[in-house]
């Protein structure tokens, strides 16, 4: 979380008074351990600066997923009725109580007035403070953790286990920052001189994209003119022939669909333009649309299938299946020497979830101006346009990430959801591993752990989760497909941190009655009463991309998110077509028995990880496939017939 819309502003409110007497400790957030491949080196030097950041419980939160199935669930009267970005902002904005409560603790534990800042958006109250002075007001003690080894390593300031607030301010405090989160893109470091030149190539180990390299696709297989090698080979006309979607977008010029990237990955125009001239002629030297976010640009200086492979698939798939009249937008988020985080994205988008201008957490989300010689602009802060759709192949884990964080990010999907946003992310690559990872008795991860672990944001109950499907070798486009079982397994499970939303209840609670997994609650979340993931699927294997010039065969969740969003993006075009607005938030919608009979149904395969054979897909939803692969025409049909 980053910027403000404008300066920091002291606070003035009326206070408590600093004597007031003070509530007893509690233990506002915690974890057992730092995420996998992090370990403590040091303790914190105790002058060392830090931007301590106290994130306010938002107003009406509780009152969040009403707001939102009344616009979002097909039987409500106000289906449709999007809400403006001041509606949001005004509903949500913390109360004055609350800032006063940390204000008045800050005051008692004897910082100074002139230090408490106030974001524009009144979302957050910030002070500058030592080590010293954060351990003392949390109650906890920092540490410096390290990722990789010398000569290689990332490093990241947080507390250790846990920290403490105030009963009656905890009330009032969604999280505090830095503490515990990790969301930070691990790349290899080789000291500030050597990070300033670049010499070295950033990477994202821990923000994983869900794309697997393994096969050069030989000149023979290059051009195939049919469908007849779409078991083999997939290409945008086997999705089109798959899914029904051979539709002739006619309201492009209202229609916007966005394709969410992370410096340093980008695509190449060159891999555009051989892409399109085997696949998609009339898009020859057409390119998507740019929106910058923290310096991200179409950078070409690092190269290599873990740098364009994710870009050039999600561009060349959406772009090819949208058409040449639909503008397809790429959000280049982060420069590429600092890179960026969901927290840079969803800052772009909406004003109200930056923090302070100059102020975020450099232990957490990139810092800007660049000290390190990238982007030397100011952080965006609710200055990227909003896309009706936009897909994201990268995931984290929800234990990566901590419960607090998630939680708060969480819930500005369904207020961008409330703004008529549809959010579709893949749901990962390693079945019920999460990023490959399980947890261990403790809750952390570990590669010799045995509990399941869920991946986010899939398991946030306002994003759309995409899981991954395959062609039978042999079998045709006609034929049923299967969870992806070669190179990946579909990401799906239960969440450790949301509960069960009432849209899912019914699909969700026949699939452990019906079909029970062989496993108990020292495995994964039976408790039946968690948000499942994925919601729905499409084709994940054998796609053909190019990838640095050469024609290349992946697999992956990566694959279907575009392809979901182009289709959806097709339904939208039809609403707007007719005068209507753009679907939103769809998983009410699609969890309605209308809805999940437009999607073909998977009933074969699994997601393995951890040690077993993960969960099996069955008929109705399960948590490999979801509710199955859409039909588009069914779809369509369906969603028109919605006000």
């Amino acid at each position: 979380m980053l910027c403000a819309a404008g300066p920091l502003v002291v606070l003035t409110l009326g206070l408590l008074a600093a004597g007031a007497a003070v509530s007893p400790r509690v233990l506002h957030e915690s974890r057992s351990a730092p995420p996998s491949g992090w370990h403590a080196v040091r303790r914190a030097e105790r002058d060392t600066a830090l931007p301590l950041r106290v994130g306010l419980a938002q107003q009406n939160l509780d009152k969040l997923e009403d707001y939102l199935l009344d616009v979002s669930h097909p039987d409500s009267p106000n289906y449709g009725r999007h809400w403006t970005a001041g509606q949001v902002a005004q509903t949500f904005r913390p109360s004055t109580e609350a800032t006063e409560a940390v204000r008045a603790w800050l005051l008692a534990e004897g910082v100074d007035a002139q230090r408490i800042k106030l974001s524009k958006s009144g979302g957050w109250v910030g002070v500058d403070v030592t080590v010293a002075e954060a351990e003392n007001l949390l109650k906890t003690r920092y540490h410096v953790y390290q990722y990789g080894s010398e000569g290689r390593v990332t490093e990241h300031i947080a507390c250790s286990e846990g920290y403490h607030l105030p009963e009656h301010v905890s009330y009032h405090v969604d999280v505090v920052m830095p503490t515990l989160h990790f969301d930070v893109k691990v790349r290899e470091r080789l000291g500030l001189e050597r990070r300033s030149s670049r010499s070295s190539k950033p990477n994202a180990e821990k923000m994983h994209s869900g794309i697997a390299h393994f096969k050069t696709v030989t000149k023979t297989e290059s051009n195939p003119t049919d469908l007849a090698d779409c078991d083999k080979q997939i290409t945008p006309n086997c999705l089109r022939a798959l899914y029904n979607f051979t539709y002739t977008l006619q309201a492009t010029q209202n229609n916007t669909v966005g394709i969410v990237e992370y410096s340093p990955n980008a695509y190449l125009d060159a891999d555009l333009d051989a892409f399109f001239g085997n696949f998609s002629p009339s898009l020859v030297g057409q390119r998507p649309g740019l929106v910058s976010i923290d310096g991200g640009y179409e950078q070409t200086s690092f190269a290599g299938i873990s740098i364009n492979g994710e870009a050039d698939l999600d561009v060349q798939y959406a772009m090819a299946l949208v058409g040449p009249t639909q503008n397809v937008t790429v959000y280049q988020v982060g420069d590429t020497v600092e890179g960026g985080t969901f927290n840079t994205f969803l800052d772009a988008l909406d004003a109200t979830y930056c923090t302070f201008e100059g102020g975020d957490d450099p232990s957490i989300d990139p810092v800007y101006p660049d000290p390190y010689g990238g982007y030397n602009g100011t952080e965006n802060c609710g200055t990227a346009p909003l896309s009706y759709i936009f897909s994201t192949s990268y995931g984290f884990t929800e234990a990566y990430l901590g419960s607090a964080y998630i939680q708060r990010q969480c819930a500005e999907y369904a207020k961008l959801g409330l703004m008529g946003v549809t959010f579709i992310y893949a749901s990962g690559d390693n079945g019920v591993a999460g990023n490959g990872e399980c947890l261990d008795a403790t809750g952390s991860e570990s590669w010799d752990g045995t509990r399941f672990d869920p991946g986010f944001p899939s398991t946030c109950p306002y994003v759309t989760s995409v899981g991954a499907t395959q062609i039978v070798p042999g079998n045709s486009v006609s034929d049923k497909e299967v969870a992806c079982d070669k190179n990946i397994y579909s990401g799906g499970g239960f969440s450790n941190v949301f509960a069960l939303p009432d849209w899912q209840k019914d699909a969700v609670q026949g699939y452990l009655t019906n079909y029970p997994p062989p496993y108990n609650g020292s495995v994964y979340n039976s408790t039946g009463n968690s948000r499942a993931y994925p919601d729905i699927a499409a084709n994940g294997l054998n796609y053909t991309v190019v990838i640095d010039g050469s024609l290349q065969l992946v697999a992956g969740t990566s694959c279907a998110a575009p392809v979901v969003a182009a289709i959806l993006t097709g339904v939208n075009d039809a609403r707007l077509a007719a005068g209507k607005g753009p679907i939103g938030f769809i998983n009410p919608t699609i969890y309605t028995p209308d809805f999940i009979a437009a999607f073909n149904d998977i009933t074969s395969g699994n997601n393995p990880g951890c040690g077993t054979d993960g969960f099996s897909a069955e008929p109705g939803w399960d948590p490999v496939t979801g509710l199955g692969t859409p039909n588009f025409d069914k779809l369509r049909a369906r969603w028109l017939e919605l006000p």
